[in-house]
């Protein structure tokens, strides 16, 4: 069971829950079809990014497995929201998990997201303490494999056309890290 406590900060960034009063910026990015290229779902109108925004406001907790923790990435500076990081207890018997990211394309190439996504895997792995957590992406999505790189990540997996997406075969690329490497990696920073 996991149950962080609020704010979490970093050099650059603060994360906190989602609240209500995020819908605009978080739609501002939803709505953008290079947002949406690699995901699951279409551009968001704001009525959909206000539904998904209902659920994320309640995703402060990992209690049980399936629990998915989704924060709003902000800037420590100014409090502006420019994207969201999750972690999803994916299995308890295993002591599995997964992160996830999604950043305003605005602040793409500025680090943000493994600066943010380390938080995630030190919440997963010294609080949670998890076994194992991957990091799942479209094959076709180079920069959010330099992310899980960055993070120390380990690629383990290229599996060919394994998924239609939005009617298209797509390739999934499924990087991993275990508790032990953080660990070692923990002790160098």
């Amino acid at each position: 069971m996991l149950k962080p406590s609020f704010p979490i900060v970093t050099d650059r960034l603060v994360l906190r829950p989602f609240r209500p009063d995020d819908l605009q910026v978080v739609h501002a990015w939803e709505r953008l079809p290079e947002v949406a290229r690699f995901l699951y779902w279409e551009p968001r109108d704001l009525e959909a990014s206000r539904e998904v925004l209902g659920q994320r406001v309640t995703r402060v907790a990992l209690l049980e497995e399936g629990d998915v923790l989704d924060l709003a990435v902000t800037l420590r500076e100014t409090g502006q929201v420019i994207g969201q990081v999750l972690l999803i207890w994916t299995s308890r018997q295993h002591q599995q998990g997964e992160i996830g990211y999604v950043l305003h394309p605005d602040f793409h190439g500025k680090g943000y997201a493994p600066e943010a996504s380390r938080q995630m895997l030190r919440l997963g792995f010294e609080e949670l303490g998890l076994h194992r957590i991957v990091g799942r992406l479209d094959g076709r999505n180079t920069a959010s494999a330099r992310v899980l790189e960055k993070l120390g990540m380990r690629r383990e997996a290229h599996l060919v056309e394994n998924e239609l997406v939005k009617g298209e075969w797509s390739d999934e690329v499924v990087y991993a890290m275990l508790g032990s490497e953080w660990a070692g990696l923990s002790r160098e920073r």
